[in-house]
């Protein structure tokens, strides 16, 4: 089986380019399963639209990650409502959403486990203090076949742990959140792929694909860039892409390889 997963998708105009490239790279990679993260593909880039998902949806992708940002939107109960979209499992029952999904793809069972760690929910808006630890809501997830994570928060080794205490229950554990694309990808000795971020799929030029302008004004005037007024503009800028295409036999990956921008453009 072969899975492409893409990482964080900030703003329209990146979720759109995915919207006409999708089945492109189905066709081009043999790709039985689309995965993307897409907490970050409202105009403003914080949370999400029925809309946009939708179009994702139809588009070609199979399932929807979120994170931190999964609560932001007007629209969030809703989305969240969409039987092929995720949010972080480990907060508690009530909260929008669910976490853990079972498909089918080329004949195979996935899991698909979406998770979030401490440094990434703190913000999370209405959840913040329904957060509780990654590693309790896996052992409790209902696991089926290969089980691929997105693993959505900022602290480096927590992930890196948490891939080597599930080496060899999941075929993946692909992490999100930072929008920095890490360079390894880690094949852990039970069959586990790590790779530690995999990117954004998003404007470059600004930071985490936001312009920066109000960010570094409220830096030099006030000492904190987080003063001023959320969210701010989404870049303009051309589109990069975080993604990686993997090959899964049974429970274990055994091939996996970074995509490069040339995807979207040739």
């Amino acid at each position: 089986m072969r899975v492409l997963y893409i990482g964080d998708v900030v703003g329209t105009d990146a979720a759109e380019l995915l919207v006409r490239k999708i089945e492109d790279m189905r066709r081009a990679y043999g790709v039985d399963l689309v995965l993307v993260n897409a907490e970050n593909c409202a105009p403003d880039g914080f949370g999400t639209t029925v809309e946009q998902l939708e179009r994702l949806l139809a588009a070609g992708v199979d399932v929807i990650c979120g994170g931190n940002h999964s609560w932001d939107s007007p629209q969030a109960v809703a989305s969240l409502d969409l039987p092929r979209v995720l949010r972080p499992a480990n907060v508690e029952d009530g909260a929008p959403g669910r976490g853990v999904l079972t498909v089918e793809a080329a004949g195979t069972t996935v899991t698909v486990v979406n998770l979030a760690d401490a440094c990434a929910m703190h913000s999370a808006r209405g959840v913040a203090d329904k957060f509780f630890p990654a590693y309790r809501a896996w052992r409790s997830a209902e696991k089926q076949g290969a089980v691929i994570v997105d693993y959505h928060g900022d602290h480096v080794l927590e992930k890196q742990i948490f891939a080597h205490a599930v080496d060899g229950e999941a075929a993946a554990v692909l992490g999100s959140h930072t929008h920095e694309p890490t360079i390894p990808l880690h094949f852990l000795p039970g069959g586990t792929v790590l790779v530690t971020d995999v990117g954004m799929t998003g404007p470059v030029g600004g930071v985490q694909g936001f312009d920066p302008t109000h960010l570094v004004r409220n830096l030099r005037e006030r000492g904190n860039p987080f003063a001023g007024e959320l969210p701010v503009p989404v870049a303009g800028a051309p589109i990069t892409l975080g993604a990686v295409v993997m090959s899964i036999v049974g429970n274990r990956t055994v091939k996996a390889e970074r995509l490069d921008d040339a995807v979207l453009t040739g």
